[in-house]
């Protein structure tokens, strides 16, 4: 059964780091490229973060670039979300995701979900 478990959030004061881990069963990890995405309250769900199977091509949303890192341990089925220099505006629900068809910054284009963590920083 493709399963994604997010884990990690919690509440941070502005500048501080969280890193949030997503646990994947094998099916929904081997051979595809990994997103992060996140949903504050009354909006869109939008793009973080992607890395592809190997972990060596990685994009990020311009809001987060400098601040985040995505990466992947694929002999644990487990992608991270390292975040630094945190901002109120980076409270939302934060959700990882799996893609057959490779990188994308579209969540359309992600065919399994996890159920998401909250992250909420305070200022």
């Amino acid at each position: 059964q493709a399963q994604l478990v997010e884990s990690g959030g919690g509440l941070v004061q502005a500048g501080g780091s969280l890193k949030l881990s997503c646990l994947a069963s094998a099916r929904t990890f081997a051979g595809h490229a990994m997103g992060w995405f996140r949903q504050a309250p009354g909006k869109e769900r939008e793009f973080v973060a992607t890395i592809n199977w190997s972990g060596d091509y990685k994009d990020y949303t311009d809001s987060v670039k400098g601040r985040v890192t995505i990466s992947r341990d694929n002999a644990k089925n487990t992608v991270y979300l390292q975040m630094i220099s945190l901002k109120p505006e980076d409270s939302a629900v934060y959700y990882c995701a799996a893609s057959r068809s490779g990188m994308s910054t579209r969540p359309v284009s992600y065919e399994y979900w996890g159920q998401g963590t909250q992250v909420t920083v305070s200022s």
